[in-house]
């Protein structure tokens, strides 16, 4: 069953709000808002909200600045801020971003309940949505715009079995948000690869509220000691749960001797994937992603249909959401140099101080 949408109305009430919208926009009192040059191709205006600065730096490090290049380049009037983490912030932007005549409205859910709200919101004031990296369960999202989340999992997981081998292992698993749907299709996807290999037992296994890194630590540092630090391998869902696990291991004389996954490939993930304290991580161009994005959003701001993939099912209630999903790839230490080669990172940024060695090694100049 696919998710019935009413693109007339949204194209209609859209072009309304397009004319009677003010020429300039300030981005609201948090002053995060851009805004696309003249001579736009677009008939509308698009407004992005990311999710926070804390899950991942991605978000402001990666995603914004290739989103302003994308909207930036097709010369179309954007509005891309920030919630922060708080669900009710990324409301009250999205309902400052709707009067202020946007008539595409793209976020990145902080939790499905609340997602779903304002794309309903945005539904009765005839603003077209699209889910970007997250699935809104139970949402009402006319596109989703994401990475094959459950191959970022299998790459995990096979990245993981490659490390450690085909010996006897105990594995944690340190998994995302519970309300990130994305979490759940990273494990699925790691759980379907390790489940596979009868040497490999599960000895802890716990999701991360909100991705909090510091939290991460403490469920980490519990789920050693309950294990009497007995753990060969991490299954971490990010680069920033992966450094929390390293720290804890680093403080038990454990670093570099158990693989830990990640994903993101950042800054940190990357020099510790080429110290050898990060088994790999999971690249998901920023720029490839945001092109995506743009690509839909602007088709949707003239009224038209968008190039798609495929569906993604809505697990709340089994509808098909028409989707783009992009490959991702999986880094270790033989081709980190692949990220900064296709400008998911700067060598100036990744290769500093004791690092420098490592990337002259690995051919990273």
């Amino acid at each position: 069953m696919k998710r019935k949408h009413n693109l007339v109305l949204v194209t209609l009430v859209g072009a309304a709000m397009t004319l009677s919208a003010c020429g300039s926009d300030d981005g609201g009192d948090t002053g995060s808002g851009s805004e696309g040059g003249g001579g736009s191709e677009a008939a509308g205006k698009i407004g992005v909200i990311l999710p926070d600065t804390e899950s991942s730096v991605r978000w402001e490090s990666a995603d914004r600045p290739a989103l302003e290049a994308a909207f930036e380049e097709a010369g179309v009037e954007y509005d891309i801020q920030n919630a922060e983490g708080d669900a009710e912030r990324m409301t009250q932007i999205a309902d400052t971003m709707i009067g202020d005549g946007v008539t595409v409205l793209a976020i990145v859910n902080l939790d499905s309940e609340s997602g779903a709200a304002i794309q309903e919101k945005a539904a009765s004031q005839g603003v077209a949505t699209i889910d970007y990296d997250r699935l809104t369960l139970g949402g009402s999202a006319e596109y989703y715009v994401s990475f094959d989340n459950t191959v970022v999992g299998e790459l995990q997981g096979q990245g993981l079995a490659d490390c450690l081998g085909d010996k006897k292992a105990n594995i944690v698993y340190l998994n995302g948000s519970p309300t990130d749907n994305n979490a759940t299709l990273f494990a699925e996807g790691a759980h379907s690869v390790l489940d596979e290999i009868e040497n490999y037992t599960v000895v802890g296994e716990q999701a991360v509220p909100d991705w909090d890194n510091e939290e991460a630590a403490t469920i980490f540092q519990q789920l050693y000691t309950a294990a009497d630090g007995k753990v060969d391998g991490v299954l971490a869902a990010n680069d920033g749960l992966g450094g929390a696990a390293i720290s804890i291991l680093e403080g038990n004389g454990q670093a570099g001797k158990v693989p830990v996954t990640g994903q993101d490939a950042t800054v940190e993930g990357l020099q510790n994937v080429l110290a050898g304290t990060q088994c790999m991580t999971v690249y998901k161009s920023a720029t490839q992603e945001a092109q995506a994005l743009a690509d839909v959003a602007i088709a949707l701001a003239n009224g038209e249909d968008a190039e798609t993939t495929g569906t993604t099912v809505d697990s709340s209630d089994d509808s098909e959401v028409p989707s783009i999903l992009l490959e991702p790839q999986s880094i270790t230490k033989d081709n980190v140099g692949d990220v900064i080669e296709d400008g998911g990172q700067k060598a100036e940024d990744v290769c500093v101080g004791e690092f420098a060695d490592l990337c002259a090694e690995a051919g990273i100049s």
